[in-house]
């Protein structure tokens, strides 16, 4: 059995035996106990840092620092910090780095007020050689291959931080600068993207659309069946690399991780478990998996801060677990104002060659609509 709480409704969700049973919990309080720490853990933690300081990954993050938000990379210990963006009239944030670590897909926020403008931009993974991908759109995400992203456009041409003021799921082949819409048309309110390794499937949330009051979705590429995550409630989906567990925020105090199984249809959640969660006063979000499947990083922070997109977040850090120990982590990057959204990057062997995409993004095509192809 376990009971989790989501911080975007007031109920308390028993999953036993894949049914949920909401039972009434008081506002702002979190039945997650808190783990204090104790010499062994702090041992333990020492370990991790070692074992952070051998691993040839980056992280990258988005930072509010000297009045806007740039994207920041470090090593996976938390030293050699560097600002790759370096921007002080734009805003720049949501980092993703591709399969191979050559390149980092960001959205870049311009403009003030509701006249804003959210788009997606592709860089180096040294911070050079910044490209419009597509305008008007927000929260992308990279296909296993790297060939292609997806992504969303936004609702309204009027700006918002709305996580899901979100219109159609659509696909774009970088080399060609082709984008297709997704077959199911109906996609809309949909949140934080993530491809699973085989290809198959987008996980994503879905807040108020779609027939869906708060619900994980799986969605079919290259079908428009889309399928509820029964044995999921909460937000934020990200599935290791080997395809064999998912993560997910169980609330806004807690991180929950299970084994999955992507061949039956829904995919199957078993064995779900809270590897990381705080006190009520707090948050913890934007858990990641490592590219060798063994970490989590992770964002944390006083519960006043926000969790989205380009909003204020004082005070939040950047931190690592290890979720084979519940609350087993490591604090990494702390300056500037605050700290959101981290990204693992892959090693990279060699130098790939850029993605080719023309400085110009055009809007998607209505004329044919397709999934996702490889």
């Amino acid at each position: 059995m376990l009971s989790v709480f989501c911080g975007c409704m007031s109920v308390l969700l028993t999953v036993l035996a894949g049914e949920k049973v909401a039972t009434p919990v008081a506002e702002g309080r979190s039945p997650l106990p808190v783990t204090s720490p104790s010499d062994e853990k702090r041992s333990k933690r020492d370990e991790l840092r070692a074992q952070l300081r051998k691993l040839p990954y980056k992280i990258v993050f988005e930072s509010y620092r000297d009045g806007n938000w740039d994207i920041w990379s470090m090593r996976a210990d938390g030293s050699k910090p560097a600002n790759l963006t370096k921007s002080d009239k734009v805003d720049e944030m949501y980092p993703h780095a591709s399969p191979d670590g050559a390149h980092i897909l960001f959205v870049r926020d311009s403009g003030k007020g509701r006249s804003r403008k959210r788009n997606i931009c592709l860089m180096e993974a040294d911070g050079s050689g910044t490209k419009l991908v597509a305008a008007n759109a927000r929260q992308p995400c990279w296909s296993p291959t790297g060939k292609q992203i997806a992504y969303m456009k936004s609702e309204y041409e009027r700006f918002t931080t709305s996580s899901y003021g979100t219109a159609g799921l659509f696909f774009c082949h970088l080399a060609s600068n082709r984008h297709r819409q997704h077959r199911d048309r109906t996609i809309e309110h949909i949140s934080y993207l993530c491809w699973s390794p085989d290809e198959r499937w987008i996980f994503a949330t879905v807040h108020g659309g779609m027939g869906y009051g708060h619900a994980g979705l799986a969605i079919e590429t290259r079908t428009e069946r889309i399928r509820e995550m029964d044995s999921i409630y909460g937000c934020r989906m990200d599935v290791s690399p080997d395809g064999k567990r998912i993560l997910w925020n169980a609330e806004d105090q807690a991180i929950a991780v299970a084994d999955l199984d992507l061949k039956a249809s829904p995919p199957k959640v078993t064995n779900a478990r809270i590897v990381l969660d705080c006190d009520w006063t707090e948050k913890m979000y934007h858990g990641d998996w490592s590219p060798c499947g063994k970490y989590i990083a992770f964002s944390y922070g006083p519960g006043w801060g926000s969790q989205h997109v380009g909003e204020p977040a004082d005070d939040w850090k950047i931190c690592v677990a290890d979720p084979e120990e519940r609350n087993l982590w490591v604090s990494l990057a702390t300056g500037g104002k605050g700290n959101k959204e981290p990204d693992w990057v892959p090693f990279r062997r060699g130098t790939p060659k850029a993605p080719k995409v023309p400085k110009t993004a055009k809007k998607p095509k209505a004329a044919k609509t397709i999934g996702a192809g490889k």
